[in-house]
């Protein structure tokens, strides 16, 4: 068959149009870097658009002291660092100061593997219904996984569990956690079940929370580390806040 001059144009538009832009010829300023780096056809072209050598670099200390009373957790993502683009990963370095809590929480979209590197964390974990402490004995209790974990040990949270850790002394721990999630998630279980409504609340603890003390419940519940356990608080000399402070 002859191609007409009118045919090959036809077939050069059509060809045009179905060849990919290269990301370097496509205009994505309008994106976070992360939607920029999600959106790069392969990892080259992702390591293209971190240019700096800086961008592989990422500083645990940069917002220490911004956390709660009981110290900083400070997280790793693929926002806060988009060298993390592609990996599945994610991770989190932990400074719990004496006595210091963090409260019970889920990772929604991650499992945790977490490392102490200094002192002795107490840690809590409820995977989910049906796990008794005797395997097929709903009668003998929902089962508690609890240790106390040393430097250089490592334990398991799975994702979706209910997961706390605790500073058992009076000198600063902290621990490294991996997850195999970009993004994880936190949820703080207390925070999050106290912002429901007040007659859910309430159908929840059946008479042990009358609905009027609600809201005197949700502004005390601290977002994320706290200081807890009132035995570690008189053997580390720390003072209890008044209900005023």
């Amino acid at each position: 068959m002859q191609l007409t001059p009118f045919l090959a144009a036809a077939i050069l538009s059509l060809t045009s149009t179905t060849i990919a832009t290269p990301i370097s010829q496509r205009d994505y300023s309008t994106l976070s870097l992360s939607a920029q780096l999600s959106l790069a056809d392969t990892s080259a072209d992702r390591i293209a658009l971190l240019p700096d050598h800086a961008s592989f670099l990422f500083n645990f200390d940069v917002n220490r002291g911004k956390g709660g009373l009981g110290g900083d957790i400070t997280l790793a993502n693929r926002k806060t660092f988009p060298a993390l683009v592609g990996t599945q990963s994610a991770m989190a370095v932990g400074f719990l100061g004496p006595c210091g809590f963090n409260t019970p929480h889920v990772h929604l979209r991650g499992t945790e593997l977490q490392v102490v590197t200094q002192g002795t964390i107490h840690t809590e974990m409820i995977v989910e219904n049906g796990v008794f402490t005797t395997a097929g004995d709903a009668k003998s209790g929902r089962r508690l996984i609890q240790n106390d974990v040393n430097a250089n040990q490592m334990t398991i949270f799975y994702q979706g569990s209910v997961h706390t850790q605790f500073n058992t002394g009076c000198e600063p721990a902290t621990f490294v956690a991996s997850f195999n999630s970009e993004d994880p998630g936190t949820g703080q279980v207390a925070e999050e079940l106290f912002a429901l409504s007040e007659d859910v609340v309430s159908a929840a603890f059946g008479q042990a929370v009358d609905g009027a003390q609600v809201d005197d419940f949700k502004g005390k519940i601290p977002a994320s580390i706290a200081k807890g356990v009132e035995q570690c608080l008189i053997t580390c000399k720390i003072a209890k806040r008044s209900a005023s402070a």
